[in-house]
C-alpha cells in the first residue's frame, strides 16, 4: 500500500493519559479553586478542564522522566512532548504551573473579575496572566515558544516595534473578515485575491500569525451562518474561553480548484498528514493539514475515486469527471469553502454528553445520531443549517441532471443544509479520525437524500 495512505497511523495511549491525569490531580490538590472552575466549564459550556491546558511546567525528576518516555514522550531542550498524541506539553521547569489556553486573556480575567497583570501587549502574538496559586492563562497567535514571565514586566516596557505590529494584525484581521467572496465563478480572481492578501499580510507579521488571524476571521464566518456556532461560542465566552478549544477546521472543495486551496493552506504554513478514502459507493476522500505553530488542523473534503488517492491529489489536482457526489454538490449549491460558502463545520473538543444535552436544552438546536462512539473518540454533527440556494445555482444542477425538478422545488422552499457545529470528544490523547463513521455522515449530509426524504 501506498506509504502516503499509513504512515500516519494514530493510536489511543492510555498509559500517557493516565501520567498527565496523575499529574493534573497535583495541581488541584495544591489549588482547591480549579475545581470550581473545572465544574463551570463543564456545567456552563459542555467542556472539559483537561482540554483547555497548553501547558504543564514543574520538575522534571530521573523517575518522572523515564514514566513520560515509556508513554511515549520525547524530550527536546527540557521541553517533553508526545508527537504521536494530543497531551499538553510538559516544561521542565522549578517553577509549578498549569496554563491554560484561552482565546483573549483580557475576557478571561474580566469574567472571573481578577485583577493582575498581563504580560505581553494588547493584540500581540503572545500573552499571559497569572490568575490564582499555581493557575496561568495565555493566548497564542501563532507562537508556540515560552517567554519567562517576571512579576516586575509592564505592558509599557514592550518594546515599540511590536505595539506596531499588534495594531497591523488587528487591520489584517479586519481585512480577513471583510474579503471578498464571489467572484461570479472566476477561480483565477478569486485565487488572485486570496493569495495577494496572504502575501501582504506575511510580509508584515509572518506566516505564522497570518496563519492565526486568517482562520480567526473564517470562524467569525462560519458563525455568522451556523447558529450552533454562535450559541456555543456565547456560552464558552461567559468563562471568557473563546473558541481555544478547536479540533479541526473542515473545508469542502471542487475537484477542479483543490490543488489551488491546499496551495493556500500550504502558504499559511500547513504540512499534510493522512489522507481518506470512503470507497466506491461514498465517491468522497480528504486531505487532512497541519500547522503545527498555530495549533490548526484541517479537513479539506473533496469527491474522489479510488484509483485517485494513491496518486498526488494534493498537488496535482483532478480530472474533471461528470456527475457530483456529496461534496460536489454542496459546493455547486453553496460554493465552496474557501470563497462564498465558509466552513462545512468547526469542530471543538467537548463534554461529548454534556454539551448535547446542554444545547439541546437551552436552544434547541438539535443533533444528529453520533457518527463515532469509541471510548477514545465520540463525534456527532448538530442538525444542519439551512441556506438558501441561489435559482442560478439551481438551474445549472438542473441543466447538468445532478439534481431532479422534485429536488431543486424543496432546495427553493426550504434551502439545502449548509453547516454544522461538530461535537467532539478525545480520549486518551488519540489524535486521528473514524474512517467509517467520517463516511457514514458525509453520506447522511448528501444534500439529495436529505431532499428525497424532506428532513
Amino acid at each position: 500500500m501506498n506509504e502516503e495512505l499509513t504512515k500516519f497511523h494514530w493510536k489511543p495511549c492510555p498509559e500517557g493519559q493516565d501520567l498527565i491525569n496523575e499529574v493534573i490531580s497535583g495541581f488541584f490538590q495544591t489549588c482547591p479553586r480549579l475545581s470550581d472552575l473545572r465544574s463551570a466549564m463543564q456545567t456552563e459550556t459542555g467542556t472539559r478542564f483537561f482540554d483547555w491546558i497548553d501547558y504543564l511546567q514543574l520538575p522534571v525528576d530521573k523517575a518522572l522522566a523515564g514514566r513520560l518516555q515509556r508513554a511515549g514522550f520525547v524530550e527536546t531542550h527540557g521541553l517533553w512532548e508526545n508527537h504521536g498524541a494530543l497531551f499538553p506539553r510538559i516544561r521542565k521547569h522549578k517553577d509549578r504551573r498549569l496554563v491554560l489556553k484561552v482565546e483573549r486573556v483580557a475576557d478571561f480575567l474580566a469574567c472571573h473579575n481578577l485583577q493582575t497583570n498581563i504580560v505581553g501587549i494588547p493584540h500581540g502574538q503572545f500573552r499571559m496572566a497569572h490568575v490564582w496559586d499555581e493557575l496561568w492563562v495565555v493566548e497564542r497567535h501563532g507562537f508556540r515558544g515560552f517567554k519567562e514571565v517576571e512579576e516586575s514586566v509592564r505592558i509599557s516596557r514592550a518594546p515599540a516595534v511590536d505595539h506596531l505590529l499588534a495594531i497591523q494584525s488587528q487591520q489584517i484581521l479586519e481585512q480577513f473578515r471583510a474579503r471578498k467572496r464571489d467572484f461570479d465563478g472566476n477561480d483565477d480572481l478569486a485565487f488572485e485575491n486570496i493569495n495577494h492578501q496572504l502575501d501582504e499580510a506575511i510580509g508584515i507579521v509572518g506566516q505564522d500569525w497570518t496563519c492565526d488571524l486568517f482562520f480567526a476571521a473564517e470562524r467569525d464566518y462560519w458563525m455568522l451562518r451556523n447558529r450552533a456556532g454562535r450559541v456555543q461560542k456565547a456560552r464558552q465566552d461567559t468563562l471568557g474561553l473563546g473558541w481555544a478549544n478547536h479540533d479541526h477546521h473542515t473545508y469542502r472543495c471542487r475537484r477542479k480548484t483543490f490543488h489551488r486551496v491546499i496551495a493556500v493552506f500550504e502558504k499559511l504554513g500547513f504540512t499534510r498528514r493522512e489522507r481518506f478514502y470512503a470507497g466506491a459507493q461514498a465517491g468522497w476522500g480528504a486531505q487532512i493539514v497541519e500547522q503545527v505553530n498555530t495549533g490548526i488542523t484541517i479537513f479539506a473534503d473533496v469527491d474522489m475515486a479510488a484509483e485517485e488517492v494513491t496518486g498526488d491529489f494534493a498537488h496535482q489536482g483532478f480530472d474533471e469527471k461528470k456527475g457530483l457526489g456529496t461534496v460536489g454538490l454542496w459546493c455547486e449549491l453553496h460554493g465552496e469553502s474557501i470563497l462564498e460558502a465558509g466552513m462545512h463545520h468547526l469542530e471543538a473538543q467537548f463534554d461529548f454528553d454534556g454539551l448535547r444535552d446542554q444545547i439541546v436544552a437551552e436552544s434547541g438546536i438539535g443533533m444528529m445520531k453520533p457518527f463515532t462512539n469509541f471510548s477514545y473518540l465520540r463525534q456527532q454533527f448538530t442538525v444542519g443549517e439551512r441556506w438558501t440556494v441561489k435559482e442560478a445555482r439551481l438551474r445549472k444542477l438542473l441543466a447538468s441532471g445532478d439534481i431532479t425538478q422534485e429536488q431543486a422545488e424543496i432546495f427553493r422552499k426550504d434551502g439545502a443544509v449548509g453547516s454544522h457545529l461538530e461535537n467532539l470528544e478525545r480520549n486518551d490523547g488519540f489524535k486521528g479520525f473514524n474512517q467509517t463513521g467520517i463516511s457514514d455522515i458525509i453520506a447522511r449530509t448528501d444534500a439529495r437524500k436529505i431532499a428525497d426524504v424532506n428532513e
